[in-house]
């Protein structure tokens, strides 16, 4: 037996090791070849440019049209997507009856397989032609580009603040009771709070969600590289921006790609310091 932990703790080891070399491996990648095409472009110029023109002469390097569109998408999509995938939880966690659970639990597990170009083909046959015959436009518009991506969250902030949710002692919830709350002012009061630390990091999985994703985004924003306009004006983010161009670029147009995925990656970790701290104060 001894022998076999021992095995065991190896393998283990191992296997952290290399997600780790491999976490690494990307980080010196993007900074090794991003931070020297912000020098050469201008950090200031690439960061706060509001033109992106690449194919110009001279060329214009500008993505703050994309860091803009991608907060406000992601903005969007968390203000949709966030209460109704919280509020899901909390019905399916202590209010949904066994025979309604045992079908809604698969159908949201299936919406979390389903790949991104399928939710991009559904965004564009149905999302966008509602949008255009109902606020007028292309249909193709940041608003849209929300509303997709706020389905997409949904199974990730269900799943894991369910389980968050139902991790809470059960003892909380009967305290709840025994001093004289309802039902509801018991999960709302007690138990919620209680699985706070599990539902922030659910939502911030979903935010994580919404700026990597590239495939649906593309199909359903409008791709348009200029400062965003309104709700139902085109608007193009930061992996788009890459995935679009990536495959004719060449020189600093392809470096300049590569810095813009620099940025998203610094936002990640903006986006995982935050939840580290709140937690820290949670505590």
């Amino acid at each position: 037996m001894k022998y076999k932990e021992k095995i065991m703790n190896i393998i283990f080891f191992a296997a952290a090791c290399t997600s780790i070399l491999a976490v690494a491996l990307i980080c010196l990648f993007l900074f090794v070849n991003g931070i020297p095409a912000m020098a050469k472009i201008g950090v200031f110029d690439f960061l706060l440019g509001k033109t992106w023109k690449p194919n110009n002469i001279p060329p214009s390097y500008g993505i703050f049209p994309m860091i803009m569109g991608s907060i406000y998408v992601t903005a969007g999509a968390t203000i949709l997507g966030v209460p109704i995938g919280i509020l899901t939880a909390v019905f399916m966690a202590g209010y949904c009856p066994k025979g309604l659970y045992r079908i809604l639990k698969p159908a949201i597990n299936l919406l979390a397989g389903i790949p991104s170009v399928v939710y991009g083909f559904f965004g564009l046959i149905i999302i966008v032609p509602l949008i255009r015959d109902a606020f007028g436009g292309t249909g193709m518009s940041m608003l849209t580009a929300s509303i997709l991506l706020a389905i997409m969250i949904l199974p990730t902030i269900i799943g894991v603040s369910e389980s968050a949710i139902k991790a809470v002692p059960q003892n909380y919830y009967e305290g709840g009771l025994a001093l004289g709350a309802s039902h509801e002012r018991s999960m709302f009061f007690v138990v919620i709070p209680a699985a706070k630390s599990g539902i922030m990091t659910a939502v911030v999985l979903g935010i994580g969600r919404v700026i990597g994703e590239t495939m649906a985004v593309i199909m359903v924003a409008g791709n348009q590289p200029r400062m965003p306009a309104g709700l139902l004006k085109g608007v193009r983010t930061l992996t788009a921006n890459i995935v679009i161009e990536m495959g004719y670029a060449a020189d600093l147009h392809r470096e300049a790609l590569i810095a813009t995925a620099v940025v998203l990656f610094v936002f990640i970790l903006i986006i995982n310091l935050l939840l580290s701290l709140l937690k820290r104060r949670a505590k």
